[in-house]
């Protein structure tokens, strides 16, 4: 299987061996079967497939890196992955667990490049907080009837929960409101010169912060009460509810601004000790 440098996939057994991490990585989940590539690099990619040819069974590739800390994949990528997982028979699988369900502006965030992937991941979103997870798998890939089970699965409850959020999707247009939104807050965020690199797509938004706003993160949570994600070292991670309105947006850049200017100051505000709380919120109405 191919993997990508930054790349998070999950804690779980296989998953975590396909996460480019070492700290989530116990012994037992290690393997050689993983090859790690650059992410967005289309010859290290074709060069591994000439290489390996039919070797490889799989690639596997957020179409936002999420953990990583909010790398887009390129579209000519995604592309050529679909095309070499074509020509030598591979599978083609995308990470939407992050990515995925309306967050980016479209459905999947891999649905920009134009083209289908094998296998999609979905989860966190698709339940807006309630635990569910699934796959949606290409016909081409033939089903092995009643092998596919467990112990919580077609849970009539978490199924109701992912058919509501699919209609309030639908009924509210809140990939619009994703699109929308998104775009204010990267224009936003990048009329901040303390901000380096915003990017991103619909509401799933990264920026850099220099070292001398090191405490931004932690003083937003203690100060403004408003609590963002992060990629270590210097990454903060945007993932508010797809519901996000207007004067929401208005008011965390109002928020972050203020920090930032209290910071430059020198003043802290009187900020409680640093906490670590690297997760985000990835839900479509908190």
């Amino acid at each position: 299987m191919i993997a990508f440098s930054k790349a998070f996939h999950g804690r779980t057994s296989l998953a975590v061996a396909a996460t480019d991490n070492k700290n989530y990585v116990a012994p037992v989940n290690e393997t050689d079967n993983v090859l790690f590539l650059p992410f967005n690099d289309e010859q290290a990619l074709a060069d591994c497939f000439e290489e390996q040819g039919n070797e490889i069974s799989s690639v596997i590739v957020e179409g936002i890196q999420g953990v990583g800390g909010i790398n887009v994949a390129d579209e000519d990528f995604l592309r050529k992955i679909r095309e070499l997982c074509d020509k030598y028979k591979a599978v083609y699988i995308a990470d939407s667990v992050q990515c995925g369900y309306g967050r980016s502006g479209k459905f999947f965030s891999h649905d920009f490049a134009g083209v289908n992937a094998d296998i999609y991941t979905m989860a966190k979103g698709m339940g807006n907080g309630f635990p569910v997870a699934g796959i949606i798998i290409a016909p081409h890939i033939k089903p092995r009837h009643f092998q596919l089970g467990t112990t919580f699965g077609g849970n009539h409850l978490a199924c109701a929960a992912a058919l509501a959020v699919l209609e309030i999707i639908e009924e509210e247009k809140l990939m619009g409101n994703a699109v929308m939104i998104g775009k204010y807050l990267r224009d936003e965020l990048e009329n901040i010169p303390e901000l380096k690199r915003v990017r991103g797509r619909g509401l799933m938004i990264g920026f850099d912060v220099p070292e001398e706003l090191k405490d931004l993160r932690k003083n937003l949570l203690w100060n403004q009460k408003i609590f963002t994600g992060e990629a270590r070292p210097n990454v903060i991670r945007l993932l508010p509810s797809l519901a996000l309105k207007k004067r929401d947006a208005e008011d965390f850049i109002d928020a972050l601004k203020e920090e930032i200017q209290l910071l430059n100051s020198g003043q802290s505000g009187g900020v409680s000790p640093t906490i670590n709380a690297g997760m985000s919120t990835e839900s479509v109405g908190k």
